[in-house]
């Protein structure tokens, strides 16, 4: 008797043929010792956390680790509560495609959108922002370039995270903003200091809107989020968006940006940014400045366009690994010398430490990606 195998069990032994690929080539990397400091260090995290790592066209590895403490769950609902948000929707499990606020994880984003206005030619680095804002010539700020604005060097005393919000949810409009900015005092000449802030990305989110006649989360989507598939991905859909801090995201979304940086500007076979705007955004344009403020979590890094530079190259201009963290623990990287991306989600309001445990987790993958 002769036996013939139905449809259903070709079907089953493809998944079955697949599963085993899968767990090949996964198995080619041994991420033991990454999990383990991600549990390790799990409570200092926040209590809850998404892991992925992409490298050679695929996810190599991915991991949530979701244990809060009581303290922590509590405090959570608290400030869910208080911003008027669903307290068990806002402290539910982290997985790769859970949503979260990733603070100055928008700058990478944000600064990535405008470099797409240099590659049409609607816009240039050198471009004095009085040519489009009259608000700011008028008070005396119209000589600022848009690459002073994209490295933190516009020379504009900024204010606190508490009055970008305010700026953000009050005003009517964009010109609002820009008119809230350009009387803020002024402290150094553009171009000659840095100080790590969101002023500089919001000016030139203005910018943008004035050239295309489109607002900015219109413009993100169109040119960075859609073609990127990053389908959880906006600036809460404001009026006046946080360019520098109001992204909500997940972890899957933000790797496929990453993906897209890696393969210098290309996602799934399509340009979204030339390769020079990503060569542009990854040079040193901190180093020789006044450091005004820096974020203790950036420790002696440079700055580039939207990005911190992890490590550099062996003249000191170009990175060799680059990374835009974030105020709640996020933190996105990109390793060109062992050609990875990686992304950490976190929320959680401490910053003690985090220098350090960016930096450990990092060797960790590092590691693990070398010795294979």
């Amino acid at each position: 008797m002769s036996y013939k195998p139905s449809k259903y069990c070709l079907h089953s032994s493809l998944i079955i043929a697949f599963m085993l690929l899968l767990h090949v080539c996964n198995a080619q990397y041994d991420f033991t010792r990454t999990d383990a400091w991600l549990k390790e260090n799990l409570k200092e995290l926040g209590g809850r956390a998404v892991l992925m790592i992409y490298k050679d066209g695929k996810i190599i590895h991915s991991t949530s680790a979701n244990e809060l403490s009581n303290k922590q769950a509590r405090a959570g609902k608290m400030l869910a509560r208080k911003t008027g948000k669903d307290p068990e929707t806002v402290m539910a499990e982290l997985s790769p495609v859970s949503r979260i606020n990733i603070a100055s994880c928008s700058k990478w984003l944000s600064a990535a959108l405008i470099m797409t206005f240099i590659d049409d030619g609607k816009l240039r680095l050198a471009d004095s922002i009085g040519k489009y804002l009259p608000s700011m010539t008028a008070n005396g700020k119209g000589n600022i370039t848009i690459a002073d604005c994209l490295s933190h060097q516009t020379g504009i005393k900024s204010g606190n995270l508490k009055e970008s919000r305010e700026f953000s949810n009050n005003a009517k409009n964009m010109d609002e903003a820009m008119a809230f900015i350009a009387v803020l005092p002024v402290e150094s000449m553009p171009g000659t200091s840095f100080h790590y802030s969101g002023i500089g990305l919001q000016i030139a989110a203005a910018v943008i809107e004035k050239i295309s006649g489109q607002n900015f989360e219109k413009l993100f989507k169109d040119r960075i989020a859609g073609p990127c598939e990053m389908i959880h991905t906006d600036f809460g859909n404001k009026v006046v968006p946080m360019a520098a801090g109001g992204a909500m995201s997940s972890a899957a979304d933000y790797l496929n940006f990453l993906k897209m940086i890696l393969a210098d500007g290309v996602f799934k076979g399509k340009k979204v940014l030339s390769k020079e705007s990503v060569d542009l955004m990854q040079q040193n344009y901190s180093s020789g400045k006044k450091i005004i403020y820096s974020p203790a979590e950036a420790g002696n890094w440079g700055y580039g366009f939207g990005e911190w530079m992890m490590e550099n190259s062996a003249n000191g201009e170009h990175a060799v690994a680059v990374t835009s963290p974030g105020l709640f623990g996020s933190f996105p990287w990109i390793d060109h010398k062992h050609n990875y991306a990686a992304v950490l989600f976190t929320f959680n309001l401490k910053s003690k430490g985090r220098h350090e445990r960016y930096t450990a987790l990092k060797q960790l993958i590092d590691s693990a990606i070398t010795i294979n």
